[in-house]
């Protein structure tokens, strides 16, 4: 028996940690998709089949409206804030600030990301590099993947001076890069993911379960080291 689960890749790490006890508790084990949340979200709109969603609140919140999401049936997991990385073993460049971000973005041969159209961190980003300045100056050295966790591991195993962005769940979750800092005060972007119950869901009373796991104080460790700040 599975739980099938559409979810931000911001949670994965989260997913795979809290899926023994649920499973313990259970017997049902954990599966679905990860990915960019805009994806995820269309991935539901096209049929695919889910018991629990982990979205934005944002997105969490169209979805019950429109019928797609249980009402009433979501909790937040947490807030997750959108960070620069590097690869495990390099330098730590200053980015506490607008000049220290530009400066560690210019000097980089390339910029790892996620879907700068559908995914939360990927979208910020784009933003991020206008309003500096440099999104013309730097648009060659862009390395765009379908999510963040794909960046990150990408980076992970590239070659050369190279620092990412997305966010701190995804850098924390893939082994060979290291959280540097969360973006500068001035463009920091602290998303809230929500978990609920799929209107289709097959295993309505377990996916209330898992929902209620993800939220509740028991977990409450465990969430934050995965890079959740508890709401």
């Amino acid at each position: 028996m599975q739980l099938e689960i559409l979810s931000g890749g911001a949670a994965q790490g989260l997913v795979a940690a809290v899926t023994p006890q649920f499973k313990a508790e259970t017997g049902f084990d954990i599966g679905g998709s990860f990915g960019a949340v805009g994806a995820m979200r269309d991935k539901l709109l096209a049929g695919a089949p889910a018991d629990v969603l982990i979205l934005t609140a944002a997105l969490i919140a169209e979805l019950a409206g429109s019928g797609h999401a249980v009402a009433g049936s979501a909790a937040d997991v947490g807030v997750v804030r959108t960070a620069i990385a590097v690869r495990s073993g390099d330098a730590s460049p200053p980015v506490g600030d607008a000049d220290g971000l530009r400066a560690a973005l210019l000097a980089a041969d390339a910029i790892y990301l996620p879907d700068p159209k559908l995914a939360t961190a990927g979208i910020h980003f784009a933003k991020v590099l206008d309003r500096l300045g440099i999104r013309d100056a730097v648009a060659g050295r862009l390395r765009p993947y379908p999510n963040g966790a794909t960046a990150m591991r990408e980076m992970a195993s590239a070659q050369g001076c190279l620092i990412g962005c997305t966010q701190v769940t995804e850098i924390l979750n893939t082994p060979g890069v290291t959280l540097v800092a969360p973006l500068p005060k001035e463009f920091e972007l602290a998303t809230i993911y929500t978990a609920a119950v799929a209107a289709g869901a097959a295993s309505p009373e377990q996916a209330r379960r898992l929902v209620g796991l993800l939220s509740g104080a028991s977990t409450q460790p465990l969430r934050e080291h995965a890079g959740f700040e508890v709401v």
